[in-house]
Formats: C-alpha cells, sequence, structure tokens
C-alpha cells in the first residue's frame, strides 16, 4: 500500500461548507443540557453565531463559533480583525470535531484577541523557511497549545477553557 492511499481522502467543497454549519449546532446541542437557552444569530451577523438568552429572554452571551475536523495541531483559522473583535459578552467557541467526543472550548473574546495579536507578532519576528521573513498576510491561526516563548501563556493555555460553559 502506496502513502498516499494510507491517508486522509481530501474532503469536498460541499463537505468543508458543512463543517461550520456542524460546529454551531453542536454548540446549541451543549448548551441545552447546561438549561441555557440558546439560538443561531442571523445569518451573515458580523462577529456573532450563536445569541445565549437570559430567562427573560434578553442576550446574556454571543458566541462565535470556530470548527475543526482535523488538528495536527494548526489549530484555527482566523482572521486580523479577530485582534480587535472583543467585548464583555462575547466568547469563542472553538470546537475540535476530530476526537472521538468533540471538545469545545469556551474562550472570552478578549483573551482570543490578545493571543491572535500576540501569536502572529511572534510569527512575524521568527524566520521562515531558508530563513526567510515571513509576509504580513490578514490571514491568522490560533492553536490549543504553543511551543514558543509568549510569557504568561502556558503551552497548552487553551486546556483552562475546555467545555468552560460557565464562563457564559
Amino acid at each position: 500500500m502506496d502513502s498516499m492511499s494510507k491517508s486522509k481522502k481530501p474532503r469536498t467543497s460541499l463537505q468543508r461548507s458543512l463543517v461550520g454549519p456542524a460546529g454551531e449546532h453542536y454548540v446549541l446541542y451543549q448548551l441545552h443540557p447546561q438549561g441555557m437557552m440558546a439560538a443561531l444569530a442571523p445569518r451573515n451577523a458580523p462577529s456573532v453565531d450563536v445569541l445565549v438568552l437570559h430567562e427573560d429572554e434578553t442576550i446574556s452571551a454571543c458566541i462565535q463559533v470556530k470548527t475543526r475536523t482535523s488538528g495536527a495541531d494548526k489549530g484555527w483559522h482566523m482572521h486580523e480583525k479577530h485582534e480587535r473583535i472583543h467585548g464583555p459578552h462575547l466568547f469563542y467557541a472553538f470546537v475540535d470535531m476530530e476526537p472521538t467526543e468533540p471538545a469545545v472550548f469556551i474562550v472570552p473574546s478578549a483573551v482570543v484577541a490578545d493571543v491572535v495579536r500576540r501569536t502572529h507578532a511572534l510569527w512575524l519576528s521568527t524566520p521562515g523557511k531558508n530563513g526567510q521573513r515571513h509576509n504580513q498576510s490578514t490571514m491568522r491561526r490560533i492553536a490549543p497549545k504553543y511551543q514558543c516563548p509568549l510569557n504568561d501563556l502556558p503551552e497548552d493555555w487553551m486546556e483552562k477553557y475546555r467545555g468552560a460553559w460557565g464562563l457564559l
């Protein structure tokens, strides 16, 4: 058996397009047993995928859901705008669909903005292939573990947010 047949078959664009909605619905599914009322935000809301409601039906939290299906651990795709999007009631739900039971990390948006900004700056300052400088880009990536010096950020910084539904 050659190495190509051992590796995973690439997903189609249709399969890739279903990953995000699957993560959003998984977050809704997880909120229900927590006793939280929640609903999908209107389509194309700029920074919110799920609205969490108080019993009086006012919004208590807004969640931006980021979903991945393959780890190896390159994390989740982000954008430079995520360095600036934060608020006291805005959270990210990073959903990892690869384990047997999907894992969800509930992270405050201010923490995400800080980590995305700092890790991108570090990436820009370190040499790339053949010692070349990295080019500035609007793309970012956030990972559950970092093996780089970020002072107060432990290597497995995201682990404390695993299943942290109580933050909402």
